[in-house]
């Protein structure tokens, strides 16, 4: 049974973004609240496991997930997540396409409706950040400006517990391990870092160095050896 604490009834949010998408992008082909809540319920499902992993009042009071349509980066995630939603269940491309935008005009980040994020996952700040379609392994973290995306058609691999600072880009034929952070500003371009690094800087300059300390907003997580 649902236990999100959600600001909106899911009939509401439903109505929210059609309309939002109707002001951002009026372009005489509607979107209605129906054409939305085929998805909205397992929508709302995805939403509710992502947010009880992450140790923040915003997302889990201590006894429940907690979801603020009012909450920036939380808005974020649930525009991708109806998105995504609507896209595996063969909705039309139009709706998933709108709700891309719409994301995009709102929050300043590109995350394409087919791209594959984990199912425990993390937005924080993310204006001017776009996650392209690489493989991601869960308790996955991208703050501003990030940037995830191909070189010669070829994406990253994340493990588990990456994060990504802000400014940090991850880009082409990189295998980024477990509990690796690449630092602000950093760049990694067709290179494999070990499990359990922290990546400094561009190349050829970069330095790796022992990740010994965990994402600190991850209510479950292995202590690092």
């Amino acid at each position: 049974m649902l236990q999100l604490r959600a600001s909106l009834p899911a009939e509401r949010l439903a109505s929210l973004a059609a309309r939002q998408c109707n002001n951002v992008l009026p372009d005489g082909e509607d979107v209605s609240p129906d054409d939305l809540m085929s998805a909205i319920p397992a929508a709302l499902g995805r939403l509710e496991y992502c947010f009880q992993a992450i140790d923040n009042k915003y997302f889990f009071d201590g006894q429940a997930a907690v979801f603020n349509h009012l909450h920036g980066d939380q808005y974020c995630m649930w525009l991708y997540i109806l998105s995504n939603e609507l896209y595996r269940q063969g909705a039309p491309s139009s709706l998933s396409a709108k709700l891309f935008m719409l994301n995009k005009a709102l929050h300043g980040c590109d995350i394409f409706y087919e791209v594959t994020l984990p199912s425990i996952f993390l937005v924080v700040h993310p204006l001017g950040t776009v996650l392209g379609r690489a493989n991601y392994g869960d308790y996955f973290v991208a703050y501003q400006r990030v940037g995830v995306g191909s070189n010669r058609d070829v994406y990253p691999t994340f493990g588990k517990h990456v994060t990504l600072r802000p400014g940090a880009a991850v880009l082409g034929r990189s295998m980024i391990g477990d509990h690796c952070q690449i630092a602000t500003e950093s760049l990694v371009l067709d290179r494999d870092v070990p499990a359990g690094t922290l990546y400094i800087g561009r190349p050829p300059a970069a330095v790796a160095k022992a990740n010994s300390a965990p994402y600190p907003l991850w209510r479950h997580q292995r202590v690092i050896a």
